[in-house]
């Protein structure tokens, strides 16, 4: 068996740039690259940062996404946060194959339902939610108020000696 010899592209690198189409946008006065795939340490580090409201943190993700001193250069330029949030929801789809326009990563922004909530308001962190006081539950073991005994019981028979 022979192998097959690409005449189009040399390296991955070349091949890979055509594959995923090398498609690039302006986004608050800077070029980049439509993202075509989430990089493998990129949901890893979503998990280990969930927490996080460091801007390091977020400059880091973007970064995976867009490359280095994005977050810097947009928020110098007036990026706010919704329009953020939007990015990063229409990045998320377009790294997971899904084409989706600006305004639908907006709409889904509105909703609640976009990867910009990773950025939206969060309550309280990890440490704060463990050192506050236990609500109790139904199901967490709390007396449950008496019910009569007619409601739950059964007529007591009277043994027949």
């Amino acid at each position: 068996m022979t192998a097959r010899k690409s005449t189009t592209n040399a390296t991955w690198d070349a091949f890979w740039a055509e594959a995923s189409g090398g498609r690039t946008e302006v986004i608050r006065g800077v070029e980049v690259q439509v993202p075509s795939d989430v990089p493998l340490a990129m949901e890893q580090r979503i998990e280990e940062l969930s927490e996080s409201t460091a801007k390091e943190d977020l400059a880091e993700l973007l970064a995976m996404l867009f490359g280095d001193d994005i977050l810097d250069t947009w928020l110098d330029n007036g990026m706010g946060m919704v329009e953020l949030q939007t990015v990063l929801t229409w990045a998320m789809a377009q790294a997971g194959g899904k084409d989706m326009s600006f305004a639908e990563a907006l709409e889904t922004v509105r909703s609640g339902d976009g990867a910009g909530k990773l950025l939206g308001p969060k309550g309280p962190n990890r440490a704060a939610r463990r050192s506050a006081p236990a609500k109790r539950s139904a199901a967490g073991g709390g007396r449950s108020k008496r019910t009569t005994g007619a409601s739950t019981g059964s007529a007591r028979k009277t043994s027949r000696s």
